[in-house]
């Protein structure tokens, strides 16, 4: 089967543009944010404060955005969303380009990035499986993951160079740019589905339908009867805690998440400054993002029936570049960690999307989405926040293979979970720990 098969489809390619190009001012900003902060206070936990800021409006808004993707047009979240995104970031660079920039301010305004992107999350990752027939979304999640990845490797250099030469506001304001192409290039993808069939009459009848259909397109599952918005996070909570592998996986990137967020992203750049530089350590980013390039490429290809179980043991290798900056902040150790930590990640990111949308019903999947993202995220700005104390109280060496350990602990528990280790990857087929019927599974 052809890797580039997921192109035919036109509104695979609109997604594609539309996360490529947020993706490449993603890599921008966070450097640019880390040095800002860096710059106006020198402390890592003003740093902490402000991505867990980000992190945890983020959170809090998951659940509701999961709903409300299963119930509104999944493109149009996804077009407002990156919008609002664009003003906020906006914001952010003006406030430090003209030196007027605060720690309170700049947690305000991450704080209300994060709860704004939120809202486009669950939809941006349920969207895929109705943009692409069953038998390509191994190569469409390897795709929408090599080409994301691909806009990482050009800005994050992009954006350590930018940070030495002029300084972090520009580089803010290229995120800006960027959401407002992706907001476009969104509202396209809308606009596309309805002219390819206006009248939707599946998804009037209230079934779940796959494209070219619009109204499924966009992610409206459009409903008969009136439902509260409790009543659907409760159906999404029980399609979420009926799968065993799933929550135990989600139960394990808690922990990683945690780990990685404190030692890699907010002692990172600390460690960075005092050793290998500010724009070496783009370099070191640019190089976790080339290894996930490839790593895509290898994905989209693997054919392995445990395919999840591959891909968690493949996690172990994150501990790696956190362990170097503890021990070893030498520039080409950086760089060869962070490459094989981002080829290794790939194998589970794809393995991941593509098991969970062979498993999930197609109209619960931005609910279960959204636990799992808020399971998965929960921990993050707690690792945000408690690094900059904890690295000042025991040392920023112990902290980091302190955080190294205990990604190890979370990939042995999720590969020690039989539903983990027996998933097997096929579509349609029988999931083990879901008590429906396959028919019902497959429909």
């Amino acid at each position: 089967m052809s890797a580039l098969a997921p192109l035919r489809h036109s509104g695979f390619r609109w997604l594609l543009a539309g996360r490529t190009v947020a993706a490449f001012g993603n890599a921008v900003a966070p450097i640019a944010l880390a040095f800002a902060v860096l710059d106006l206070t020198g402390s890592a936990g003003d740093l902490g404060l402000v991505v867990g800021a980000r992190m945890i409006a983020h959170v809090l808004v998951l659940l509701i955005a999961g709903a409300l993707a299963d119930r509104l047009p999944k493109t149009l979240l996804m077009a407002g969303s990156s919008a609002a995104a664009a003003v906020t970031q906006g914001a952010v660079a003006a406030l430090v380009l003209t030196g007027t920039a605060t720690v309170p301010l700049l947690i305000a305004l991450a704080a209300v990035n994060g709860a704004v992107a939120a809202l486009a999350l669950p939809a941006s990752s349920a969207i895929l499986p109705q943009l692409v027939p069953a038998e390509h979304r191994q190569q469409a999640n390897g795709l929408n993951r090599l080409v994301f990845n691909s806009a990482y490797i050009v800005g994050a250099p992009v954006g350590g160079i930018l940070v030495a030469a002029v300084g972090p506001g520009w580089d803010i304001a290229v995120d800006a740019v960027t959401f407002l192409l992706a907001a476009a290039f969104f509202a396209a993808l809308g606009r596309s589905a309805r002219r390819a069939d206006p009248a939707g009459p599946a998804a009037k009848r209230g079934l779940a339908v796959v494209a070219p259909v619009p109204d499924a397109v966009a992610g409206a599952v459009l409903r008969t009867e009136k439902r509260s918005m409790i009543t659907d996070l409760r159906e999404g909570w029980t399609e979420f805690r009926s799968r065993t592998w799933l929550w135990v996986v989600v139960a394990g990137f808690c922990l990683i998440n945690a780990a990685l967020s404190g030692g890699f992203n907010v002692l990172g750049p600390l460690v960075a400054d005092a050793t290998v530089g500010r724009q070496a350590w783009g370099f070191v980013l640019a190089a976790q993002t080339g290894g996930m390039v490839l790593g895509a490429v290898v994905a989209m290809r693997l054919r392995v029936r445990r395919l999840l179980f591959v891909g968690v043991l493949c996690t172990a290798c994150e501990a790696f570049p956190v362990l170097t900056l503890g021990i070893a902040p030498h520039l080409g150790l950086l760089l060869g960690a962070a490459f094989l930590a981002g080829f290794m990640i790939e194998q589970f990111a794809v393995a991941w999307e593509t098991t969970m949308q062979e498993h999930v019903p197609a109209d619960r999947l931005a609910r279960v989405y959204s636990y799992d993202m808020v399971g998965s995220f929960v921990a993050i700005p707690l690792g945000q926040v408690a690094a900059g104390p904890i690295a000042a109280a025991v040392g920023v060496t112990p902290t980091l293979v302190g955080a190294a350990v205990l990604i190890v602990f979370a990939v042995v528990a999720m590969a020690s979970s039989r539903a983990v280790r027996t998933l097997r990857h096929g579509y349609p087929q029988a999931d083990r720990s879901d008590p429906r019927p396959v028919e019902e599974l497959a429909a």
